[in-house]
């Protein structure tokens, strides 16, 4: 099974504000995507939080954590994920080599769940 846009749309960067979100142009599907939107933008922000926590014990940004706990899954054999810069295609190679603890896997898979929930 390949991950299509495991840092949602760009969502979980880490780069994405609520300004950000609220200023994003209206030809932009994100625009409109109920995940940019509140109720769902503030939960999903606590999310990149989390991610950015267990990040900074690897000197990883949150990006680069989400993709990692995405290839983590057995059933995930691969991950399509865009990039608009050679840093972040650096930074997306990194997310390859990144191994998260079974503990960490357990809080960004409660974050996630806390996130998805309604």
């Amino acid at each position: 099974m390949i991950s299509y846009a495991p840092m949602t749309s760009g969502l979980l960067t880490g780069a994405m504000t609520r300004e950000r979100a609220a200023a994003l142009p209206p030809d932009d599907f994100r625009s409109r995507n109920p995940e940019f939107r509140e109720p769902r933008l503030s939960k999903n922000l606590e999310l990149v939080e989390r991610l950015r926590d267990v990040g900074a014990r690897h000197g990883r940004g949150p990006g680069e954590v989400a993709i990692a706990w995405v290839l983590n899954h057995r059933a995930i054999t691969g991950a399509i994920v865009g990039a608009r810069n050679a840093k972040q295609v650096e930074d997306i190679m990194r997310a390859g080599e990144l191994t998260l603890t079974p503990e960490e896997i357990a809080e960004i898979e409660g974050a996630a769940v806390a996130a998805a929930s309604r």
